[in-house]
């Protein structure tokens, strides 16, 4: 089964401004779910399971879509292991919000989550992400997590993902693009994405296929001897 991982740079889900990235994302899922009902999962563990994140999730999804809403809760101990396996064992989509991006690696590695991401992916549940959710499967990522953490005196630093992904990943490119096109041109890596809000870029079996806008742009960024491509993504 084909394995789709979607990058969505930012944008509002309470606001609908992402409402053409979220309708091809809950196509995929029910596509995959065929005569079922599509099951979508939300974790919201970079906004430490924010119960509102979630709630407009389930509004967008099974509102407008007619997708199944479920979440997955493990920053407070709500749920146990085995409920939450089971969960991502129904489920036909995954998506993972915004948010500390750096806290929510850690704390997946800690509670097992990454295993059953993982697990979901190579079984063809389709995977979506906004801002942390997204630069997360790429090998590198720009994130302010350490400034928020007080660990960096700078607002973002690049750390490393999970790497599924070949590439730097930066969201909100429209925010950053001087400030992240300054640091990658100065760090020993050749290709970087850069995804502006409501805008996504989509991955098929590990290889980029499309991009997609509900607004905003998206961009693949190639450096050879100090020299800086930049291609706008369709």
């Amino acid at each position: 089964m084909d394995r789709y991982l979607i990058a969505i740079g930012g944008g509002s889900l309470a606001d609908k401004t992402t409402a053409k990235i979220d309708k091809y994302i809950a196509d995929l899922a029910k596509a995959r779910a065929g005569e079922r009902r599509a099951v979508g999962v939300f974790i919201g563990t970079a906004s430490h399971d924010s119960m509102p994140y979630f709630n407009t999730f389930r509004k967008t999804y099974t509102s407008d879509f007619n997708i199944k809403a479920d979440c997955i809760l493990s920053v407070y101990g709500e749920m146990n292991e085995e409920k939450i396996k089971s969960k991502f064992e129904k489920a036909d989509l995954i998506y993972i919000g915004g948010g500390d991006t750096l806290f929510m690696l850690d704390w997946w590695k800690k509670k097992g989550i990454f295993e059953l991401v993982l697990d979901a992916y190579n079984r063809g549940v389709v995977i979506a992400g906004l801002s942390a959710g997204a630069i997360c499967w790429f090998k590198k990522m720009y994130t302010d997590s350490q400034f928020v953490n007080g660990k960096d005196d700078y607002k973002y630093s690049i750390c490393d993902g999970i790497g599924f992904l070949e590439g730097i990943c930066c969201p909100h490119y429209e925010e950053r693009i001087s400030d992240f096109d300054r640091e990658f041109a100065s760090i020993d890596e050749s290709l970087a994405w850069g995804i502006e809000g409501d805008n996504c870029i989509v991955f098929k079996n590990g290889e980029y296929l499309e991009s997609l806008s509900s607004g905003g742009k998206s961009y693949k960024i190639l450096k050879n001897n100090d020299m800086i491509e930049k291609q706008l993504l369709k």
